[in-house]
């Protein structure tokens, strides 16, 4: 499916790993002084919970070992009121871990996560009810990476007619792919021309393709199949290619805390928009202004501005948009885990 994109028609379904996350409370270098805080992580669920947000139904589908760990991120990311039925217990494989080490020179993160419950999950899990009575599906090149079943999950997904539009961002992540049987850039290449909407970085792009991928168009050059193309430029802006042509929004000015979890902010934004029949550049808007309350936050989720700011922006003439900016930090918007 690709070329013009059929309005999805029912709950978003977000397939793929969420990890129980501990880091530092408060954030810092992490020592035997500091307790740790148990969170979540998992770039398909930050997607889920941001749509919920945004008043979209949302499902997340992946599995978790049956563990405590695995419980407390099923509670956690069903607070958000994203509907988690679709989420199983694996009696045998465990819940994958990350640890947080922040730093002067930026976030580290140590993974924990081979072999876990998601590293389990294969095409079957798309005859599931969660998956096949969606109207959009999304999915990321995380998942392609963590097993063959994974990969074999998302090529399945992006394969052949489809009766539902799936999302895809690339999301490369280099340590997943080491010794891999592909080269990474060639998978997700594959994999990005398959779908009908498409998120990358022009950073990640660059470091994925080379000096083909130089600027938004190149990228757009790399991937004429999907029919909405949306192109990251860091802080800077955002360019999305469509039916309706090319449309470039720049970035609203934030202090940033801790990136993580920003892109898959912004790819909730932009799909919460798209599910409502928004125009592309409404979409950008949204989808900046939901990275926005990621980078405010240490967690991977921060509180969106109030309906009303947000529809203010969204509706500001291209001065005023130019002019928004975020400078105070954001608060996690639903309790963090306990320190341990």
């Amino acid at each position: 499916m690709s070329g013009t994109l059929p309005a999805p028609r029912g709950p978003v379904a977000c397939v793929g790993e969420t990890m129980a996350a501990m880091a530092p409370a408060p954030l810092g270098p992490l020592d035997a002084a500091r307790r740790l805080t148990l969170d979540v992580a998992g770039a398909e669920s930050n997607v889920a919970c941001y749509l919920a947000d945004h008043g979209v139904s949302a499902r997340w589908v992946s599995a978790l070992g049956d563990d405590p760990l695995g419980r407390m991120v099923r509670e956690r990311v069903a607070a958000f009121g994203v509907d988690v039925s679709g989420v199983r217990f694996d009696p045998v494989r465990p819940t994958g871990l990350l640890f947080k080490d922040p730093g002067r020179d930026g976030t580290h993160v140590h993974y924990y996560r081979r072999d876990s419950a998601a590293a389990g999950l294969g095409p079957g899990l798309l005859a599931q009810d969660a998956v096949r009575t969606a109207g959009l599906l999304h999915l990321t090149g995380i998942t392609a990476a963590l097993s063959p079943s994974c990969h074999d999950l998302v090529r399945a997904a992006l394969s052949g007619t489809r009766a539902r539009p799936v999302s895809f961002d690339v999301n490369h992540r280099a340590a997943l792919w080491t010794g891999a049987p592909e080269p990474a850039a060639d998978v997700l290449l594959s994999l990005a021309r398959r779908a009908d909407i498409v998120f990358v970085g022009l950073d990640e792009a660059q470091n994925l393709w080379g000096t083909a991928a130089a600027e938004p168009d190149d990228v757009r050059a790399l991937l004429p199949q999907p029919a909405a193309l949306i192109v990251k430029d860091g802080g800077r802006a955002a360019t999305a290619y469509t039916e309706s042509g090319r449309h470039t929004v720049p970035a609203p000015r934030v202090d940033v805390v801790e990136p993580v979890g920003a892109g898959d902010a912004f790819a909730a934004g932009y799909l919460a928009a798209t599910v409502r029949g928004d125009h592309p550049a409404r979409a950008l808007r949204l989808g900046h202004l939901t990275a926005a309350s990621a980078l405010r936050a240490t967690s991977d989720h921060g509180p969106l501005p109030s309906p009303e700011a947000v529809e203010a922006l969204l509706a500001a003439d291209d001065v005023a948009w130019t002019a928004a900016a975020f400078a105070t930090p954001a608060v996690p918007s639903a309790p963090r885990g306990p320190a341990v």
